[in-house]
């Protein structure tokens, strides 16, 4: 009689408030990091990294409502470009730890939660720190690679996640959807939200460019204005088309999603709900009313009909309650430090300071 002496994975089920809180080690990928401004650079002056005070990028990441909902932006719009899609399907750890059997709600909260910690240093650290995050990333996503996208339409090729085209669009869907909901969810006090003007968004995009040659996009494709980005869309528009198969692994035809699913179930402990309540907050609750922000090309892309996008822009409009309470001072200060880490905390902080200071001073000069 043979016996099975293969040990079951262990499986840490048991979640703490210490353990949902997480510590810098969560995000940091090497040493400290050095905001924005707290460094010279080899001519003497200040290094202010890739986007520095004074810009429209920091006037929109830096805004409270950015802070908030940076994850659900990003990871909505992500989601529809079918070359992340496909990675996240292959690859990622959520999606290899469902099919081991090892995955738990705290893993997928986990995913979420070092997303926009990871990007602070990019975002508000000095060019050394950016870059080295930036390489890190790169490096990481290297393996991030398969031969096809969606298996009902091969022809859409491969994918590859550190390569200059699905580099750039994990960018641009990074930074873009920030800033449709900037303009739909960004309280200035007792102002409700305002889009920018025509002005600020090509300057949106063209500080835009600075961040995409980080990520390693090919200067051709890099726009310089907002119509030239909308013509990236266009350029693209098969990548975004709404799937009923992008989530079929091709190796097995099976959905990646419900085993995803069933395994978190499999593997479940009431303490987890600690994780799925922050996850329902900061995401699920509010996924709709980011949809609805989402121009109608994009939605219609989405497979969202005209009874479906009438619906979520009336969902938007419903929830401008629980968006502002959201994303007042004692509410982002605690989702702040659950989803951005210490690290991150400490480069928001600076770079608020110094734009603040930078505008204060452009304003005297008017």
């Amino acid at each position: 009689m043979s016996t099975n002496t293969e040990a079951e994975p262990e499986i840490d089920k048991i979640v703490t408030e210490e353990r949902l809180l997480g510590t810098e080690r969560r995000w940091r990928r090497f040493g400290d990091v050095t905001p924005a401004g707290k460094s010279l650079k080899a001519d003497g002056t200040p290094d202010y990294g890739i986007f520095g005070p004074g810009s429209i990028v920091w006037e929109v990441l830096l805004h409270p409502a950015t802070i908030v909902f940076e994850t659900v932006a990003q990871a909505t719009l992500q989601l529809q470009y079918k070359p992340i899609a496909a990675g996240l399907r292959d690859i990622d750890p959520l999606s290899v730890k469902g099919r081991d059997g090892t995955l738990t709600a705290f893993d997928s909260f986990e995913r979420a939660q070092r997303n926009s910690g990871m990007h602070a240093p990019m975002w508000f650290g000095d060019t050394p720190t950016a870059t080295r995050m930036a390489d890190f990333l790169h490096k990481i996503h290297g393996h991030v690679h398969g031969d096809i996208i969606d298996v009902s339409t091969p022809e859409l090729g491969g994918y590859a996640a550190s390569e200059p085209r699905d580099a750039m669009w994990a960018a641009i869907t990074e930074l873009h959807p920030i800033l449709w909901m900037y303009e739909r969810f960004a309280y200035h006090g007792d102002e409700a939200p305002r889009p920018l003007t025509d002005e600020q968004h090509d300057q949106y995009v063209r500080e835009m460019g600075s961040y995409l040659r980080l990520v390693g996009a090919v200067e051709e494709e890099i726009p310089t204005t907002m119509a030239e980005l909308d013509a990236l869309y266009d350029k693209y528009s098969a990548f975004f088309d709404h799937s009923d198969t992008i989530n079929v692994l091709p190796e097995t035809g099976e959905n990646y999603l419900e085993i995803v699913n069933e395994t978190m179930k499999k593997n479940w402990d009431p303490s987890q709900q600690l994780a799925v309540d922050v996850l329902h907050e900061v995401y699920i609750q509010v996924e709709d009313a980011i949809k609805a922000t989402f121009p109608e090309r994009l939605q219609i892309k989405a497979g969202l009909d005209e009874a479906r996008r009438t619906e979520i822009a009336q969902v938007l409009v419903d929830s401008q309650d629980l968006i502002r309470e959201l994303q007042q001072p004692e509410n982002e200060r605690r989702l702040m430090r659950m989803m951005w880490g210490p690290d991150g905390v400490t480069l928001i902080e600076s770079a608020r300071e110094l734009h603040q200071q930078t505008v204060r001073e452009r304003e005297l000069t008017l």
